[in-house]
C-alpha cells in the first residue's frame, strides 16, 4: 500500500508571537513559516524602548538580518539546524475572494495579517495554512473567516489545574514517625512520601498529632520544619512556615511563591531578605511594569524614576509594613533606613536591570505571572555567585493581554524546575491580610 504523502504545513506568525519569543522561528520543526510584511512594520514601532517587548523586537530584527544575509526576504530562506523548515516575507495579498479589511470594515494591521493568511490559502493549495497568534480575538476573527488559527504553544504548561503545589498533606501517618520528627528533628523513613520531589514540604498527620517537614535532597532525610520569626514577621499558617523555610534555606537558590492576594508572598520574601541582609551585598526588589488601560509610562509626568514610582508602590507598602513592626528608635528600623540610604535596598522596575550580572544579591521579582517563559529564563541565567532569586505572583491574576495561566513565566518555571535540588516552590492559599480580603477572594 503506497505511503500517504505528508501534508505540508505553513505557519503565519503574528507580531504578538515574536514579541513573546524572538526565537519562535526555530520552534516549528520542519514546517515553513511566513511573515506578513505588516509584521515587520509593526516590529519597527516596537524596536525602541526598555521594555521586554522592545528587546524581543530588536533581537528578532537582528535574527532576520543574519538569516537573510545571502538572500532576499522574498526567497524561501532555510532555517539553521537539522530538520528545520524555511521562512519568507509575504509582500502583498493580491486579489482575494474574501477581503478581511472589507469584512471587518477596517484597514488595521490585524486585518492585513488576516489577508495574508487568506492569500496563502488561495495560492498554496498543497499546504495547510495556520495563523499563529497570542491574540485571542485575532484567532477568533481568523476562525470566523474559515481560517485555521492557534496559540503559540512553546513554553505552555499542560493542565495548570494540576500545577505542582510544593506542599502536601499526608494523613494516617504512624505516630512513631511524628514522634521521631519532634524528638530527633529528622527521620530516615521515606515510606510515607514515595513520590516525593526535592525540597517538597509536607504536613504529616495522625489524628490530632501533626508535624511540618520537608524532604532534604542533600542528606536524603525528612526534616522537621519549625516556625521562625523573620525580621518581626511570624508565619501564620503551615504554608507561610514552609515559605519562610525555603526563603531562609541557603541550599535553595531559587524559590517561587504562588498564591492569591493577601497570602503574604511578597511580605515574607522581603522579610526573609532583610533577615539575611549580612549574607548578601544587595537586596533588589523588582516587578514588571504593566501600565493600566494600555497607557505607556511615557504619558506620566516627571523623570523616569517618578514615572515608575506608582508601579513600585506595592513593594514600598510591604517595606513600610515591616518598618511599622518597630519603633523609630529600634535597631532594626534604623537598619532598614540605613540600607535604603546606602542603596543596599533597591526597588526598581524589572526593565531597569536588564543586562546586569547578579552576584551576591537577594533578588525578588514580584508579579512574576506577567513575565514570559523567555523572560524568566533570562533572569535566572543572570544569577552569579551567592545569589538567591525569588519569584512571587498569582497565575490567575495576569495583566498582560498575550499571557494566560498556562503560558506565563511563573507557571513555566514551577512546572519545569520541580524536582531540582536548588529549587523550592510553595503555593499559598490562605489569605492573612484581613477578613474582608478573604471574603473578596472567596466570593467575588
Amino acid at each position: 500500500m503506497p505511503r500517504k504523502k505528508k501534508l505540508r504545513k505553513i505557519f503565519v506568525l503574528d507580531t504578538s508571537v515574536i514579541l513573546h519569543d524572538h526565537k519562535s522561528l526555530h520552534n516549528f520543526e520542519e514546517h515553513d513559516i511566513c511573515l506578513p510584511i505588516t509584521v515587520l512594520e509593526e516590529l519597527d514601532n516596537f524596536k525602541r524602548g526598555k521594555d521586554t517587548k522592545n528587546f524581543e523586537a530588536r533581537e528578532f530584527i537582528r535574527l532576520i538580518d543574519k538569516l537573510s544575509a545571502n538572500y532576499t526576504l522574498q526567497d524561501w530562506i532555510p532555517l539553521e539546524g537539522e530538520k528545520k523548515g524555511r521562512f519568507k516575507i509575504i509582500m502583498s495579498s493580491g486579489p482575494l475572494d474574501v477581503d478581511a479589511e472589507k469584512v471587518f470594515s477596517d484597514k488595521k494591521a490585524d486585518h492585513k495579517i488576516l489577508n495574508t493568511v487568506l492569500y496563502l490559502q488561495q495560492t498554496e493549495k498543497d499546504a495547510k495554512i495556520t495563523l499563529v497568534t497570542k491574540d485571542i480575538n485575532l484567532r477568533l476573527k481568523a476562525k470566523a473567516l474559515n481560517l485555521y488559527s492557534e496559540d503559540y504553544e512553546t513554553g505552555k504548561v499542560n493542565n495548570v489545574a494540576q500545577l505542582y503545589s510544593g506542599n502536601e498533606i499526608v494523613d494516617n501517618v504512624d505516630s512513631d514517625f511524628i514522634r521521631e520528627l519532634y524528638t530527633a528533628g529528622f527521620s530516615e523513613n521515606l515510606s510515607f512520601i514515595p513520590n516525593r520531589n526535592d525540597n517538597e514540604y509536607f504536613v504529616f498527620k495522625n489524628g490530632k498529632s501533626s508535624s511540618l517537614a520537608y524532604y532534604n535532597p542533600f542528606n536524603q532525610l525528612v526534616e522537621r520544619v519549625e516556625k521562625q520569626y523573620i525580621y518581626g514577621i511570624k508565619p501564620r499558617n503551615a504554608e507561610q512556615t514552609f515559605a519562610v523555610h525555603a526563603l531562609m534555606n541557603p541550599n535553595i537558590k531559587l524559590v517561587t511563591l504562588q498564591g492569591v492576594a493577601g497570602t503574604g508572598k511578597t511580605l515574607l520574601a522581603l522579610a526573609a531578605a532583610l533577615e539575611q541582609r549580612k549574607e548578601y551585598f544587595q537586596l533588589i526588589l523588582a516587578r514588571p511594569i504593566v501600565p493600566l488601560s494600555n497607557r505607556d509610562i511615557g504619558f506620566l509626568p516627571g523623570s523616569a524614576e517618578k514615572k515608575v514610582d506608582p508601579y513600585m508602590q506595592p513593594l514600598y507598602d510591604n517595606l513600610d509594613f515591616i518598618k511599622s513592626q518597630f519603633s523609630e528608635n529600634e535597631k532594626r528600623y534604623k537598619q532598614i533606613m540605613l540600607m535604603i540610604r546606602e542603596k543596599k535596598i533597591n526597588i526598581t522596575p524589572l526593565a531597569f536591570i536588564r543586562g546586569r550580572s547578579l552576584s551576591n544579591v537577594y533578588f525578588i521579582i514580584d508579579e512574576a505571572q506577567n513575565l514570559t517563559p523567555h523572560e524568566v529564563k533570562t533572569i535566572i541565567t543572570r544569577a552569579g555567585e551567592n545569589t538567591k532569586i525569588v519569584f512571587t505572583g498569582d497565575v490567575n491574576q495576569i495583566d498582560t493581554p498575550y499571557l494566560d495561566e498556562e503560558s506565563n513565566g511563573l507557571s513555566y518555571i514551577i512546572d519545569r524546575l520541580k524536582g531540582s535540588n536548588l529549587f523550592a516552590h510553595v503555593t499559598l492559599t490562605k489569605g492573612e491580610r484581613s477578613e474582608l480580603a478573604n471574603l473578596a477572594n472567596e466570593l467575588l
